[in-house]
């Protein structure tokens, strides 16, 4: 059983991809960000980094007692492994799906996250900050759709490299991305958007975040941490 310190983010989306993709056996620990639940001891203990998503593994193959990793790319790396799945074993494939997963980790996740932050969340609008993020965004879809345009997955068969990025697709409108300059990454993301076990883990999300608003309140709790506020808070 895999415990999945849980909420309903791109990051956290790409776990419960992974999960329902595979049928390992899994149990959602809720953790609302937007009220601090990251702060917590208990979570700290598994994730340091104060950040969703984490997972404690309680049956890890080594035999061993419960396993517990943070980030999101280190989690599906492996749960692939764990599942010989998604991720295949052979250096050369298997380099190919590892370094587009850290091309999202490194890349796609962290612009298209200061571009939702900068377009949705300041409380300033500041034109270079959106320029700059908003502009990175399209640079990398292009990069996406460029890889897309001779091949159906991202690296080879589907993998973990098309769950960690399909996430941060989703939210292209908000980051002011037209999908229709992308012709290539347009028909991936609606290849991945129609799969049983994608459709499965969104209306998962929905059943769990009832009320996804950022107020006064949870803005200070998400953009205002510092390392004296936030260590065991």
């Amino acid at each position: 059983m895999i415990d999945l310190y849980y909420w309903t983010t791109p990051n956290g989306h790409k776990i419960t991809i992974f999960l329902e993709e595979t049928g390992l056996p899994y149990r959602i620990v809720p953790v609302n960000i937007s009220t601090g639940e990251q702060f917590k001891p208990d979570f700290l203990a598994i994730a340091p980094n104060n950040r969703i998503q984490a997972i404690v593994d309680h049956a890890p193959e080594d035999g061993g007692g419960p396993l517990g990793l943070f980030e999101s790319g280190a989690i599906l790396e492996y749960l692939a492994d764990k599942t010989s799945r998604f991720l295949p074993a052979d250096p050369r494939p298997r380099a190919e799906v590892l370094q587009w997963l850290y091309w999202q980790m490194g890349g796609l996740g962290p612009m298209a996250g200061q571009n939702h932050h900068f377009v949705q969340y300041a409380p300033e609008k500041l034109p270079y900050a959106i320029n700059r993020y908003v502009n990175e965004t399209n640079r990398l879809y292009g990069v996406l759709d460029k890889r897309l345009a001779d091949r159906a997955f991202i690296a080879g068969d589907y993998s973990i490299a098309d769950m960690a990025s399909y996430p941060w697709i989703v939210l292209h409108e908000r980051q002011q991305q037209d999908l229709a300059e992308f012709p290539h990454l347009k028909r991936w993301f609606e290849m991945l958007r129609a799969r049983p076990a994608v459709q499965r883990a969104y209306a998962l999300a929905e059943a769990i975040n009832t009320a996804p608003v950022v107020s006064e309140e949870s803005r200070a709790v998400l953009f205002q941490q510092t390392a004296r506020t936030s260590a065991g808070a």
